[in-house]
């Protein structure tokens, strides 16, 4: 899984109007949302927080956030949900959820087909049924992604299954193993 640090800064003006101005002076508004915590307000650069956002954009990532000003120190966080501002493509604020990195996690990790298959070649057609597998695990075990090879599968001949995939010892698969992938 991607790691990203970030730093922020705690956040001590609230409402719609200040929020706006901190838009103007080039910072981003953002919460982290704890384990039955109250929120804490944060504020990022924008320019930094866009540029680490993007690198990760569509991924599973944890996110280190180093806030001044909180006596809690570093925050392990996952990206809840990113608001953008439709027109001019600004992201207009954050919503992160802070975690434990050694409690099971519930993750949707992309699933990539390498190779061209066989059956292919000579004519037939590749059917992917799912492109996305749900895994359990700590999230520091979780793989970016899982790569499966096709270029074994014939025309007619025996699917790809979600037990034929490898992930890691640390990880449990909560599809069906007799799922065709």
């Amino acid at each position: 899984m991607i790691q990203v640090d970030i730093a922020g800064a705690v956040r001590t003006v609230f409402g719609k109007g200040e929020c706006r101005r901190l838009r103007m002076a080039k910072k981003t508004p953002a919460v982290v949302y704890s384990k039955g915590d109250a929120a804490l307000a944060l504020e990022f650069d924008e320019g930094v927080l866009y540029k680490e956002l993007l690198n990760i954009h569509g991924r599973n990532a944890v996110v280190t956030l180093d806030i001044d000003g909180d006596e809690g120190g570093k925050r392990h966080v996952l990206i809840q949900e990113i608001q953008k501002d439709p027109v001019i493509e600004q992201v207009v604020h954050v919503d992160f959820l802070e975690i434990d990195l050694d409690k099971p996690i519930k993750f949707n990790v992309p699933l990539r087909l390498t190779g061209v298959a066989k059956g292919v070649d000579f004519g037939g057609e590749l059917v992917v049924s799912r492109d996305t597998l749900t895994l359990r695990g700590c999230p520091l075990d979780i793989p970016d992604e899982v790569v499966a090879d096709i270029t074994e599968l014939d025309r007619g001949g025996e699917a790809l299954s979600c037990a034929d995939l490898t992930i890691p010892e640390q990880v449990e698969m909560l599809d069906d193993p007799k799922a065709v992938c």
